[in-house]
């Protein structure tokens, strides 16, 4: 079967089938285009409910579960580390195992103004000609919620929410009575009869929209899809103006790809890492590397976790409830605050505790760390089952914070990242903005040091107008490069205030228009 795949000329390939590669994979197969999906890690059991768990270290056995396999080795402020970050390889990327927010940027996101001016002076494409696509993304992902009643802008395709359970009925209008604007995620959930929600797992059934079940399974259904399960691109092939071939590795043996276009979307992460790996005589610094950026401008969010009790006895762990009163505050970009899915009892307050404790001179006194069993336990005990809430951080992009090259076929990601005084800055203010926004809330801060969400990698293959200052142009497509295209996190210019996950999937929509609209023979 991967001979006959691998012998066909494509109109399209697409490598990666998370949000990004599974939305614009779809859209050009509904339009008729022939498209191959090529996936590192391999499809998966519709039935299987896996969850996203870093204590699995055998390569194989992270590959089998839809994991990435290599660990991340993570230079952040001069300290290194190794860790398995939360990411998927297999159809729908890391998307299967998301929890499925969704949420829309805010105009000054994406433009620049004299009220709320924008660090790079705003994106190659306007809010109002972004937001079409955001509409479209939000009904193709079946989206969930109420409006933000701060927003004075349309959120059009909403489906009601299912109702608040009790716990997040109570802080809802706790919230509300401290002044604040609570409203109802923004979540890809069906919600069919039965549904579980299934956070931070795959979906068995099709509620969760995911890139599997809203783009690849309903791509493959045109009949114009194929998919290559297992296959991993080693290097991009071209003559220095388009893509000629691609290089995979499949079981063991080499394949040979040939298409119109190629999209790139294997992540902010992966993306990157084989265009610089593909490197040539034609390509001296690496595939759409003429401007030396790719790579560059890596960016996260920086999680700001805490807990806090409604009160009550609802233990449920919820992903309900946002406000985005906090989005920008004395003149400086920070971000929305929203559940995160998970309950705090004993288990995370120990956690917390032990923490503190490990980080403090406290650490060095033996059996100090297994004393935090005691107050943790009362703790929980007395404030009962917190739940888990998160600011997401805008992060800004700087050249210096990159994804390496890869080291030969390591499957191995490496990132040097560096915490500009300014981002600082901003988590103090955030810091205290949270905490004078939940005054008179049971609440407690889970994070110490700044925290990155390494879920949330984007920037390094960002769109710009000017070629010596971005990789990608406005509509996706490549710098210099006639036929290959970005839609994956990686083209962000900022990584804004909220989840990416449907601004990556609305720019997929608008690079596969841009592909469609050029004809199977276009690539001019």
């Amino acid at each position: 079967m991967s001979h006959e795949i691998a012998q066909r000329h494509w109109d399209v390939i697409v490598i990666g089938t998370g949000i990004g590669g599974g939305t614009a994979g779809r859209a050009l197969a509904e339009a008729g285009l022939k498209v191959l999906f090529v996936e590192k890690g391999p499809a998966g059991h519709r039935a299987e409910q896996t969850p996203l768990s870093p204590g699995i270290f055998v390569p194989e056995a992270r590959v089998a579960r839809g994991f990435w396999p290599g660990q991340m080795r993570a230079n952040v402020d001069g300290r290194a580390t190794r860790f398995f970050a939360p990411l998927g390889a297999g159809v729908g990327g890391s998307s299967v195992f998301y929890a499925a927010t969704l949420e829309r940027p805010e105009p000054h996101d994406l433009d620049h103004s004299e009220a709320r001016p924008h660090p790079t002076g705003g994106w190659p494409v306007s809010w109002a000609e972004f937001a079409p696509w955001l509409d479209r993304a939000q009904a193709l992902y079946r989206v969930c919620g109420t409006p933000d009643p701060l927003s004075d802008t349309p959120c059009p395709n909403l489906a009601a929410p299912p109702p608040l359970s009790r716990g997040d009925a109570r802080l809802t209008e706790q919230f509300r009575a401290a002044g604040l604007h609570p409203y109802a995620l923004h979540s890809a959930i069906a919600h069919l009869p039965g549904c579980k929600d299934c956070l931070g797992f795959k979906c068995p059934r099709a509620c969760k929209m995911d890139g599997r079940s809203a783009g690849v399974e309903p791509a493959l259904a045109t009949g114009s899809a194929a998919l290559l399960d297992r296959c991993t691109v080693t290097r991009l092939q071209g003559d220095g103006e388009r893509i000629t071939g691609i290089e995979a590795r499949r079981a063991g043996e080499m394949l040979s790809l040939t298409a119109d276009h190629v999209v790139l979307a294997g992540g902010a992460f992966g993306s990157p890492r084989l265009c610089l790996a593909s490197a040539s005589e034609s390509f001296p610094q690496g595939v759409a590397n003429a401007s030396g950026l790719v790579g560059r401008g890596l960016m996260f969010h920086l999680n700001e976790m805490f807990a806090i009790w409604p009160g009550g006895d609802d233990p449920s762990p919820s992903k309900a409830v946002g406000l985005r009163d906090l989005y920008w505050r004395e003149g400086q970009r920070l971000g929305m605050v929203q559940a995160m899915g998970v309950a705090a009892s004993y288990g995370e307050i120990a956690w917390y505790l032990r923490g503190l404790v490990e980080n403090s001179a406290l650490g060095r006194i033996p059996g100090a760390v297994g004393l935090t069993r005691i107050p943790a336990a009362i703790a929980a005990k007395l404030l009962g089952t917190a739940k888990i809430f998160v600011g997401l951080l805008e992060d800004l992009p700087y050249d210096d914070n990159r994804v390496l090259p890869p080291e030969g076929d390591s499957d191995e990601i490496a990132v040097d990242y560096r915490i500009h005084d300014e981002l600082r800055a901003r988590r103090r203010l955030f810091r205290r903005e949270i905490a004078r926004a939940l005054r008179g809330q049971r609440k407690m801060f889970l994070t110490r040091r700044p925290e990155l969400n390494f879920g949330h990698p984007s920037g390094t293959m960002r769109f710009g107008d000017d070629p010596a200052r971005a990789v990608l142009r406005g509509d996706g497509r490549a710098h210099g490069i006639a036929n290959l295209w970005g839609a994956d996190a990686g083209f962000f210019p900022t990584s804004m205030g909220v989840n990416p996950s449907l601004s990556i999937a609305a720019q997929a929509l608008r690079v596969a228009d841009a592909i469609i609209r050029e004809g199977k023979n276009g690539a001019r």
